[in-house]
Protein backbone atom coordinates (compact mmCIF):
# COMPACT_ATOMS: atom_id res chain seq x y z
CA UNK A 1 0.00 0.00 0.00
CA UNK A 2 1.52 3.21 -1.21
CA UNK A 3 1.68 6.18 1.55
CA UNK A 4 1.92 10.52 1.53
CA UNK A 5 5.74 10.62 1.18
CA UNK A 6 7.56 13.93 1.34
CA UNK A 7 9.97 14.71 -2.34
CA UNK A 8 12.30 17.25 -0.98
CA UNK A 9 12.92 19.34 1.81
CA UNK A 10 15.31 22.49 2.12
CA UNK A 11 16.11 24.02 5.01
CA UNK A 12 17.19 27.40 5.77
CA UNK A 13 18.58 29.06 9.03
CA UNK A 14 16.51 26.06 10.56
CA UNK A 15 17.95 25.26 13.86
CA UNK A 16 21.44 24.07 13.46
CA UNK A 17 21.13 23.78 9.85
CA UNK A 18 22.49 26.90 8.21
CA UNK A 19 20.86 25.34 4.59
CA UNK A 20 20.28 21.61 4.05
CA UNK A 21 18.49 20.03 1.14
CA UNK A 22 17.31 16.47 1.42
CA UNK A 23 15.90 14.57 -1.29
CA UNK A 24 13.65 11.38 -0.25
CA UNK A 25 12.94 8.20 -2.26
CA UNK A 26 9.61 7.33 -0.88
CA UNK A 27 11.48 4.40 1.57
CA UNK A 28 11.46 4.45 5.29
CA UNK A 29 14.99 7.16 6.64
CA UNK A 30 17.15 6.19 8.84
CA UNK A 31 18.70 9.50 10.04
CA UNK A 32 22.13 8.48 11.61
CA UNK A 33 24.40 10.82 13.72
CA UNK A 34 25.66 11.77 17.00
CA UNK A 35 24.07 13.39 20.01
CA UNK A 36 23.12 17.39 18.72
CA UNK A 37 24.10 16.76 15.12
CA UNK A 38 20.59 17.73 13.92
CA UNK A 39 18.79 14.75 13.45
CA UNK A 40 15.80 15.80 15.79
CA UNK A 41 15.94 19.34 14.03
CA UNK A 42 14.78 17.68 10.01
CA UNK A 43 11.98 15.85 12.03
CA UNK A 44 10.84 18.89 13.76
CA UNK A 45 11.01 20.72 9.61
CA UNK A 46 8.59 18.18 8.43
CA UNK A 47 6.38 18.32 11.68
CA UNK A 48 5.69 21.52 10.54
CA UNK A 49 4.31 20.51 7.36
CA UNK A 50 1.11 19.78 9.04
CA UNK A 51 -1.45 22.22 11.57
CA UNK A 52 0.40 23.35 14.97
CA UNK A 53 3.25 24.16 16.32
CA UNK A 54 5.24 21.15 15.55
CA UNK A 55 6.60 18.13 17.62
CA UNK A 56 8.34 20.40 19.86
CA UNK A 57 5.32 23.21 20.46
CA UNK A 58 8.49 25.59 19.66
CA UNK A 59 7.96 29.48 18.99
CA UNK A 60 8.79 30.82 15.96
CA UNK A 61 11.33 32.98 17.21
CA UNK A 62 12.90 29.71 19.10
CA UNK A 63 13.70 28.00 15.99
CA UNK A 64 15.68 29.92 13.82
CA UNK A 65 19.74 29.45 13.88
CA UNK A 66 21.76 31.10 16.48
CA UNK A 67 23.30 33.41 16.26
CA UNK A 68 22.44 35.23 13.13
CA UNK A 69 18.76 35.14 14.31
CA UNK A 70 17.24 36.68 10.98
CA UNK A 71 14.15 33.81 10.61
CA UNK A 72 13.98 30.60 8.96
CA UNK A 73 12.28 28.84 6.25
CA UNK A 74 11.16 25.18 5.15
CA UNK A 75 10.27 24.18 1.83
CA UNK A 76 9.05 20.98 0.60
CA UNK A 77 7.49 18.78 -2.19
CA UNK A 78 4.78 16.44 -0.97
CA UNK A 79 3.13 13.93 -3.12
CA UNK A 80 0.36 11.70 -1.74
CA UNK A 81 -3.70 12.01 -2.75
CA UNK A 82 -3.26 11.48 -6.22
CA UNK A 83 -0.96 15.04 -6.31
CA UNK A 84 2.33 17.11 -5.71
CA UNK A 85 1.80 20.18 -3.69
CA UNK A 86 4.51 22.61 -2.81
CA UNK A 87 4.95 24.26 0.65
CA UNK A 88 7.00 26.66 2.03
CA UNK A 89 6.67 28.18 5.77
CA UNK A 90 8.92 30.46 7.63
CA UNK A 91 9.26 33.29 9.60
CA UNK A 92 10.75 36.61 9.25
CA UNK A 93 12.86 37.67 12.68
CA UNK A 94 9.85 38.60 15.36
CA UNK A 95 6.87 37.41 12.80
CA UNK A 96 4.63 35.15 13.03
CA UNK A 97 4.55 31.93 10.99
CA UNK A 98 3.63 32.53 7.38
CA UNK A 99 2.63 29.42 4.76
CA UNK A 100 1.79 29.08 0.96
CA UNK A 101 0.64 26.17 -0.42
CA UNK A 102 1.54 25.37 -4.25
CA UNK A 103 2.73 29.79 -4.53
CA UNK A 104 -0.67 31.00 -2.59
CA UNK A 105 -0.93 32.17 0.90
CA UNK A 106 -3.19 29.41 2.71
CA UNK A 107 -3.97 28.86 6.51
CA UNK A 108 -2.27 26.40 8.19
CA UNK A 109 -5.44 24.66 8.38
CA UNK A 110 -4.66 23.82 4.90
CA UNK A 111 -2.06 21.42 5.21
CA UNK A 112 -4.18 18.93 7.31
CA UNK A 113 -5.83 18.22 3.69
CA UNK A 114 -3.10 17.73 1.96
CA UNK A 115 -0.91 15.43 4.10
CA UNK A 116 -0.72 13.89 7.42
CA UNK A 117 1.98 13.82 9.54
CA UNK A 118 1.96 11.95 12.94
CA UNK A 119 5.24 11.71 15.27
CA UNK A 120 6.65 9.50 18.41
CA UNK A 121 9.56 11.76 20.52
CA UNK A 122 11.15 10.80 23.80
CA UNK A 123 9.53 13.39 25.42
CA UNK A 124 6.59 11.12 24.87
CA UNK A 125 7.40 8.35 27.00
CA UNK A 126 6.38 9.65 30.08
CA UNK A 127 2.50 10.55 28.39
CA UNK A 128 1.24 7.72 30.75
CA UNK A 129 2.61 8.49 33.97
CA UNK A 130 2.83 12.87 33.93
CA UNK A 131 -0.44 15.63 33.79
CA UNK A 132 -3.57 15.17 31.49
CA UNK A 133 -2.69 17.69 29.29
CA UNK A 134 0.02 15.79 27.29
CA UNK A 135 -2.31 12.89 26.83
CA UNK A 136 -4.95 15.48 25.38
CA UNK A 137 -2.12 16.39 23.08
CA UNK A 138 -1.27 13.19 22.13
CA UNK A 139 -4.87 12.09 21.67
CA UNK A 140 -6.02 15.52 19.50
CA UNK A 141 -3.12 14.73 17.26
CA UNK A 142 -4.22 11.77 16.67
CA UNK A 143 -7.90 13.36 16.17
CA UNK A 144 -6.59 15.62 13.74
CA UNK A 145 -5.25 13.07 11.53
CA UNK A 146 -8.74 11.67 11.03
CA UNK A 147 -10.38 15.07 11.30
CA UNK A 148 -9.12 17.91 9.44
CA UNK A 149 -11.76 20.41 10.56
CA UNK A 150 -10.31 19.24 14.49
CA UNK A 151 -8.28 21.92 14.50
CA UNK A 152 -10.84 24.74 14.04
CA UNK A 153 -13.06 23.32 16.52
CA UNK A 154 -10.35 23.57 19.22
CA UNK A 155 -9.77 26.71 18.00
CA UNK A 156 -13.07 28.20 18.27
CA UNK A 157 -13.54 26.69 21.94
CA UNK A 158 -10.52 27.98 23.34
CA UNK A 159 -11.36 31.43 22.25
CA UNK A 160 -14.86 31.23 23.22
CA UNK A 161 -13.59 30.16 27.03
CA UNK A 162 -10.95 32.86 27.25
CA UNK A 163 -13.43 35.38 27.07
CA UNK A 164 -15.94 33.36 29.62
CA UNK A 165 -13.11 33.03 31.26
CA UNK A 166 -12.33 36.88 31.49
CA UNK A 167 -16.18 37.09 32.74
CA UNK A 168 -15.54 35.24 35.31
CA UNK A 169 -12.44 36.58 36.72
CA UNK A 170 -14.10 39.99 36.63
CA UNK A 171 -17.17 38.65 39.01
CA UNK A 172 -19.61 39.41 36.05
CA UNK A 173 -23.06 37.62 37.10
CA UNK A 174 -25.06 38.75 34.29
CA UNK A 175 -26.09 35.04 33.21
CA UNK A 176 -26.62 36.75 29.35
CA UNK A 177 -23.16 37.46 29.12
CA UNK A 178 -22.31 33.98 29.59
CA UNK A 179 -24.83 32.02 28.04
CA UNK A 180 -24.36 33.52 24.58
CA UNK A 181 -20.46 32.50 24.85
CA UNK A 182 -21.49 28.82 26.84
CA UNK A 183 -23.29 28.55 23.08
CA UNK A 184 -20.41 28.84 21.37
CA UNK A 185 -18.41 26.58 23.65
CA UNK A 186 -21.03 23.93 23.68
CA UNK A 187 -21.25 23.89 19.36
CA UNK A 188 -17.25 23.83 19.27
CA UNK A 189 -17.14 21.11 22.24
CA UNK A 190 -19.77 18.89 20.82
CA UNK A 191 -17.54 18.60 17.84
CA UNK A 192 -14.09 18.25 20.04
CA UNK A 193 -16.26 15.26 21.41
CA UNK A 194 -17.79 13.84 18.12
CA UNK A 195 -13.72 13.72 16.25
CA UNK A 196 -12.36 12.24 19.48
CA UNK A 197 -14.44 9.54 20.11
CA UNK A 198 -14.30 9.12 16.18
CA UNK A 199 -10.56 8.51 16.63
CA UNK A 200 -10.88 6.13 19.51
CA UNK A 201 -13.12 4.51 17.64
CA UNK A 202 -10.57 4.09 14.65
CA UNK A 203 -7.73 3.28 16.76
CA UNK A 204 -9.59 0.53 18.18
CA UNK A 205 -10.72 -1.36 14.65
CA UNK A 206 -7.27 -0.99 13.42
CA UNK A 207 -5.99 -2.65 16.18
CA UNK A 208 -8.47 -5.70 16.02
CA UNK A 209 -6.74 -9.01 14.42
CA UNK A 210 -3.77 -6.42 13.42
CA UNK A 211 -0.24 -8.95 13.09
CA UNK A 212 1.84 -7.26 15.49
CA UNK A 213 4.56 -7.64 18.65
CA UNK A 214 3.09 -4.50 19.79
CA UNK A 215 0.51 -4.44 22.65
CA UNK A 216 -3.06 -3.59 22.43
CA UNK A 217 -4.55 -0.89 24.07
CA UNK A 218 -8.02 -0.13 25.29
CA UNK A 219 -8.39 3.79 25.55
CA UNK A 220 -11.33 5.84 26.64
CA UNK A 221 -11.92 9.35 27.10
CA UNK A 222 -12.65 10.10 31.27
CA UNK A 223 -13.50 13.25 32.39
CA UNK A 224 -10.62 15.18 34.93
CA UNK A 225 -11.51 13.09 38.19
CA UNK A 226 -11.60 9.88 36.06
CA UNK A 227 -15.78 10.09 35.60
CA UNK A 228 -17.45 9.23 32.17
CA UNK A 229 -17.14 12.06 30.12
CA UNK A 230 -19.56 15.17 29.83
CA UNK A 231 -22.72 14.57 28.09
CA UNK A 232 -24.69 17.73 28.44
CA UNK A 233 -22.09 20.73 28.50
CA UNK A 234 -24.89 23.37 28.43
CA UNK A 235 -25.87 22.57 31.53
CA UNK A 236 -22.58 21.59 32.78
CA UNK A 237 -21.38 24.82 32.43
CA UNK A 238 -24.98 26.88 33.63
CA UNK A 239 -24.63 24.91 36.42
CA UNK A 240 -20.78 25.47 37.11
CA UNK A 241 -20.99 28.81 36.78
CA UNK A 242 -20.47 29.97 40.27
CA UNK A 243 -17.82 26.99 41.04
CA UNK A 244 -16.16 28.59 38.07
CA UNK A 245 -16.03 32.20 38.90
CA UNK A 246 -14.59 31.13 42.75
CA UNK A 247 -11.96 29.27 40.82
CA UNK A 248 -11.67 31.88 37.75
CA UNK A 249 -11.42 29.72 35.32
CA UNK A 250 -13.74 27.07 33.24
CA UNK A 251 -13.60 23.43 35.62
CA UNK A 252 -15.76 21.38 32.88
CA UNK A 253 -15.64 20.69 29.43
CA UNK A 254 -13.97 19.00 26.89
CA UNK A 255 -10.33 20.96 27.84
CA UNK A 256 -10.35 18.96 31.28
CA UNK A 257 -10.69 15.44 29.35
CA UNK A 258 -8.01 12.72 30.13
CA UNK A 259 -7.08 9.95 28.02
CA UNK A 260 -6.69 6.50 29.65
CA UNK A 261 -4.94 3.38 28.18
CA UNK A 262 -5.36 -0.61 29.38
CA UNK A 263 -2.47 -2.78 28.27
CA UNK A 264 -5.02 -5.67 27.29
CA UNK A 265 -2.75 -8.39 27.28
CA UNK A 266 -2.33 -7.79 30.78
CA UNK A 267 -5.70 -6.13 32.40
CA UNK A 268 -3.11 -3.06 33.48
CA UNK A 269 -3.77 0.26 33.42
CA UNK A 270 -0.69 1.88 31.14
CA UNK A 271 0.52 4.30 34.05
CA UNK A 272 1.28 1.04 36.64
CA UNK A 273 3.51 -0.91 32.87
CA UNK A 274 6.72 -0.66 32.72
CA UNK A 275 8.80 1.72 31.25
CA UNK A 276 9.33 -0.70 28.15
CA UNK A 277 6.03 -1.40 28.07
CA UNK A 278 4.72 2.21 28.43
CA UNK A 279 6.97 2.85 25.14
CA UNK A 280 5.23 -0.17 23.14
CA UNK A 281 1.82 1.00 23.75
CA UNK A 282 3.10 4.44 21.99
CA UNK A 283 4.16 2.54 19.64
CA UNK A 284 1.50 0.66 19.02
CA UNK A 285 -1.16 3.37 18.46
CA UNK A 286 1.15 5.35 16.32
CA UNK A 287 0.99 2.15 14.09
CA UNK A 288 -3.09 1.99 14.73
CA UNK A 289 -3.39 5.32 13.70
CA UNK A 290 -1.14 5.33 10.41
CA UNK A 291 -3.07 1.49 10.04
CA UNK A 292 -6.32 3.30 10.16
CA UNK A 293 -5.23 6.29 8.02
CA UNK A 294 -3.83 3.68 5.00
CA UNK A 295 -7.37 2.28 5.28
CA UNK A 296 -9.53 5.38 5.14
CA UNK A 297 -7.52 7.33 2.82
CA UNK A 298 -5.52 4.25 0.76
CA UNK A 299 -2.29 5.89 1.95
CA UNK A 300 0.00 5.69 5.12
CA UNK A 301 0.89 8.86 6.92
CA UNK A 302 4.36 10.27 7.12
CA UNK A 303 5.83 8.80 10.70
CA UNK A 304 8.65 10.66 12.40
CA UNK A 305 9.66 8.23 14.74
CA UNK A 306 12.80 10.01 17.00
CA UNK A 307 15.10 7.28 18.64
CA UNK A 308 12.53 5.09 18.68
CA UNK A 309 14.88 2.27 18.69
CA UNK A 310 17.04 2.75 21.51
CA UNK A 311 14.81 0.86 23.75
CA UNK A 312 13.65 -1.94 21.59
CA UNK A 313 15.13 -5.20 21.98
CA UNK A 314 16.17 -6.96 18.78
CA UNK A 315 12.68 -8.49 18.11
CA UNK A 316 10.46 -5.80 18.39
CA UNK A 317 12.85 -3.39 16.48
CA UNK A 318 12.16 -5.84 13.52
CA UNK A 319 8.87 -6.30 14.04
CA UNK A 320 8.41 -2.36 14.00
CA UNK A 321 10.49 -2.17 10.80
CA UNK A 322 8.20 -4.73 9.11
CA UNK A 323 5.35 -3.14 9.80
CA UNK A 324 6.49 -0.05 8.71
CA UNK A 325 7.26 -1.49 5.41
CA UNK A 326 4.18 -3.80 5.17
CA UNK A 327 2.49 -0.39 5.47
CA UNK A 328 4.45 1.15 2.74
CA UNK A 329 4.79 4.11 5.04
CA UNK A 330 7.50 6.84 4.79
CA UNK A 331 8.97 6.89 8.36
CA UNK A 332 11.81 9.11 9.11
CA UNK A 333 13.73 7.61 12.11
CA UNK A 334 16.53 8.94 14.22
CA UNK A 335 19.52 6.90 16.03
CA UNK A 336 22.64 7.28 17.20
CA UNK A 337 24.15 4.01 15.65
CA UNK A 338 23.64 2.70 11.89
CA UNK A 339 23.48 -0.56 13.03
CA UNK A 340 20.19 -0.19 14.87
CA UNK A 341 18.62 0.11 11.15
CA UNK A 342 20.56 -3.57 10.04
CA UNK A 343 17.02 -5.21 9.62
CA UNK A 344 16.17 -2.84 7.34
CA UNK A 345 18.53 -2.88 4.79
CA UNK A 346 17.89 -1.62 1.33
CA UNK A 347 14.73 -1.10 2.06
CA UNK A 348 14.87 1.83 3.99
CA UNK A 349 17.02 5.01 2.84
CA UNK A 350 19.96 6.17 5.26
CA UNK A 351 21.15 9.51 5.95
CA UNK A 352 24.50 10.67 7.94
CA UNK A 353 23.82 13.95 10.08
CA UNK A 354 27.05 15.45 11.48
CA UNK A 355 28.37 18.88 13.24
CA UNK A 356 30.53 21.08 10.77
CA UNK A 357 31.96 23.82 12.12
CA UNK A 358 29.22 25.29 14.17
CA UNK A 359 26.61 24.26 11.50
CA UNK A 360 25.23 20.82 10.52
CA UNK A 361 25.87 18.54 7.00
CA UNK A 362 23.87 15.98 5.61
CA UNK A 363 25.10 13.23 3.61
CA UNK A 364 23.41 10.30 1.79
Amino acid sequence: MGGLAISSLNLSHFRSHQAARIEFDGRPVAIVGANGAGKTNILEAVSLLSPGRGMRRAATDEIARRPENIGWKISAGIHGFGAAHSIETWAEAGESRALRIDGKAAPQSALGRITRVLWLVPAMDRLWIEAAEGRRRFLDRMTLSFAPDHAEAVLAYEKAMRDRNRLLKDQVSDPHWYAALEAQMVQAGTQIEANRQLALARLAAAQEGAETLFPRADLALTGPEGEAAMEDLAQALAQNRRRDMAAGRTLVGPHRADLTAVYVAKGARADQCSTGEQKALLISLILANARALAADLGAAPVLLLDEVAAHLDPARRAALYDELCALGAQALMTGTEASLFEHLGKRAQTLTVAENHGSSRITA
